[in-house]
């Protein structure tokens, strides 16, 4: 892993952060800016950034969890003839993320750019930090508008409602205290905890990660036995926040990170709910298997030093989910 130091890229000072126990700290993202309907400023960064359809444009990875909530809720709310989209390849190399030629690949439309870093310095030529993805880009200011995943998404549910988005309240007022609570727990335990569970250097560090993983799951499977959705009726914010972990935990979590207690296939009530997600209008294209295969196993060679990419786990999930019927 690599990152920026004064606008010039360094490979080797992108040693994973970590706490003196040897636990995994992900970095906080650096570009906290918000499409808002008028262009006002928006929770946090400045103003300047309306919601104009063909003006923005997002860069992820189809292996990446994170770049994926964004990219299902381009999707969900019908914004993809109104933001552009370009696709990373899957192999994190010594460059960070590349738009090298490969299958599933969309070049980014900004002459010069070939790595995702480059977007970075193009924005802010003395950035200091990880070039991540998804980057949400402003091609009239010719900056990043956004690289937090959270604030993309609440952009996308309702920023874009008067120049074209699809119907679709997915954080509604009534709801928004029980979403950002689930929100906070998912967050903490599943989606950056199977994340310090792989990349802890110590057992203790592991074991102190896999234990809430594992209680949280327990919990959500739990809560799904008798409703179909977390909170509501229909998918809202903190159901695609999670889905997207669940899509590769048996894949990639469970073996690869070693959140092996159980699989998701093992909980009856939370694996047939993420077949209801992956089946939802619009989901199932942005998952991408051998992208979020070949990205985990081939590029974390401190995790798999041999790059083997297993050929399972055999799961369909196109397979009836029976969960209609609930409310």
């Amino acid at each position: 892993m690599g990152m920026l130091i004064d606008g010039t890229w360094h490979f080797d000072a992108g040693l994973l952060s970590r706490g003196p126990d040897g636990s995994y700290i992900r970095p906080d993202t650096s570009f906290r800016n918000w499409i808002t309907r008028d262009g006002a400023a928006g929770p946090t960064g400045e103003a300047g950034f309306p919601a104009e359809a063909g003006r923005y444009h997002l860069y992820v990875s189809l292996a990446c969890p994170w770049a994926s909530r964004a990219l299902i809720y381009r999707s969900l709310k019908g914004l993809t003839n109104i933001v552009g989209v370009s696709v990373t390849h899957w192999l994190l190399t010594e460059q960070g993320w590349t738009f090298a030629e490969g299958e599933g690949v969309v070049p980014a439309p900004l002459q010069g750019v070939s790595y995702v870093y480059q977007l970075y310095t193009r924005a802010n030529p003395r950035y200091s930090g990880r070039a991540s993805v998804p980057v949400l880009w402003d091609r009239v200011r010719n900056t990043i508008v956004s690289n937090e995943s959270a604030d993309i998404i609440r952009m996308f549910n309702s920023a874009f409602d008067d120049v074209g988005a699809e119907p679709g309240d997915y954080y509604p007022e009534p709801l928004r205290a029980e979403i950002d609570a689930i929100n906070d727990r998912v967050y903490a335990t599943v989606n950056n905890g199977v994340y310090k569970a792989g990349f802890a250097a110590t057992q203790l560090a592991y074991e102190v990660a896999v234990a809430p993983l594992f209680e949280t799951l327990d919990w959500l499977d739990e809560r799904l036995r008798n409703r179909r959705f977390l909170v509501a009726s229909t998918p809202m914010e903190c159901d695609w926040r999670l889905f997207t972990t669940l899509i590769r935990f048996d894949a990639v979590y469970y073996g690869h990170f070693k959140c092996n207690l159980r699989r998701l296939s093992d909980y009856p009530h939370l694996s047939a709910y993420a077949r209801d997600l992956y089946q939802w209008r619009g989901v199932a294209e942005t998952v991408d298997m051998n992208h979020i295969k070949r990205h985990y196993y081939m590029s974390h060679k401190a995790v798999n030093p041999t790059g083997i990419v297993p050929v399972g786990p055999l799961y369909d999930f196109n397979a009836p989910h029976g969960r209609s019927h609930l409310l």
